[in-house]
């Protein structure tokens, strides 16, 4: 009787000691599948850098940041062990049925129990107590990481760039890299060669032109100073008909005391381009012409618009050149506006 009471009784504290290993393998399995170590804010190049600079701390994070992978590697291979002794401790308690059961739910439901707010916090303090042991570990044993992994695992892990768009959001998301300027140049000119004449033209509606037979006295040229531009395209009967270009500064010298008109006093020289050209091959053509004034056209040579060297050059640096003959910020933004009220008759409809 008394055997048998032994008996029952080491039953009984060996169900309880299986139950109380379960639940302290089954907290560290949370435990360690919460692990996640802070990356450090600086990329790897600059780390480097850094490094190379003699910088003691730069060097410490970042042989750190080419640690932290084999780090991972060694949580994921003793969260396997934990799963692994979860099991035996389960089926030796509940048994084999209800073990099996028991193991399967903790198997597919851990990962989502290791998010839990408390399980999070306690993962990290712990985590921090250990990353220095396991930083020397990790670099001490080189061979015993190199066997745990089911394949090599690249430690230079530069940030790839994949597109230009992406370069542009890393540039305009980068704080303390670059100033407000730098980073509008860098942005602007890396869609420059891919943008089009007519998204930075001054539109048709918005040209100013003068006639071939005006007569450029004092009034006239007062009214011309007024317009605030530095060159007006010179047409005959229509804008669809330049026949030159009058620089306005070029005025300056005339005698008002002689008649003179537009045809005299201009450029003949009118350079046309098509709106569907690219700002980079505008600013090859106006380079190579030395002009600084071209004319947009359509496919139709119908004019569209003008451009200036000085739209293409704010264009690639990102902000306005104001000059003394600016009146307006952005013409395209007054276009839009339509201060002519172009094609607005009262009963209008638009399909």
């Amino acid at each position: 009787m008394h055997f048998g009471y032994a008996m029952s009784y080491n039953r009984f504290v060996m169900y309880i000691l299986c139950l109380i290993l379960a639940i302290i393998t089954f907290l560290l399995l949370l435990v360690v599948a919460a692990i996640q170590p802070v990356h450090s804010k600086l990329s790897l190049f600059e780390l480097k850098r850094r490094a190379n600079t003699g910088d003691k701390q730069a060097e410490y994070e970042l042989n750190r940041e080419k640690s932290l992978n084999d780090i991972l590697l060694l949580a994921k291979v003793l969260t396997s062990l934990l799963l692994v002794i979860f099991v035996a401790l389960c089926v030796s308690t509940f048994g084999w049925f209800v073990g099996i059961i028991l193991s399967l739910l903790v198997t597919l439901g851990y990962m989502s129990m290791a998010k839990f707010g408390f399980i999070k916090v306690l993962s990290k303090k712990c985590y921090n107590r250990l990353e220095k042991s396991l930083l020397e570990f990790v670099q001490k044993e080189p061979f015993i990481v190199k066997v745990l992994r089911s394949a090599p695992m690249n430690n230079d892990d530069d940030r790839r760039i994949d597109s230009r768009e992406e370069l542009q959001h890393l540039i305009s998301n980068s704080e303390n890299v670059l100033t407000a300027d730098e980073k509008r140049l860098v942005i602007h000119s890396l869609s420059f060669n891919d943008q089009l004449i007519n998204t930075i033209m001054t539109p048709r509606s918005m040209i100013v032109s003068i006639d071939h037979l005006d007569f450029l006295g004092p009034l006239r040229l007062d009214d011309l100073h007024k317009t605030g531009h530095s060159r007006l395209p010179v047409i005959n009967e229509d804008i669809d008909h330049i026949v030159g270009i009058l620089q306005i500064s070029n005025l300056l010298a005339l005698d008002v005391k002689k008649s003179t008109t537009a045809e005299k006093a201009m450029d003949p020289k009118v350079y046309y381009i098509r709106e569907d050209q690219t700002l980079n091959h505008a600013l090859a053509a106006f380079i190579r012409t030395r002009h600084h004034l071209f004319i947009v056209v359509n496919q139709f040579r119908e004019t569209v618009g003008i451009l200036s060297l000085e739209d293409v050059i704010e264009a690639l640096i990102g902000r306005k050149i104001v000059d003394e003959f600016d009146q307006h910020d952005d013409l395209r933004a007054v276009a839009l506006r339509n201060p002519k009220a172009n094609n607005r008759p009262e009963k209008r409809i638009d399909v």
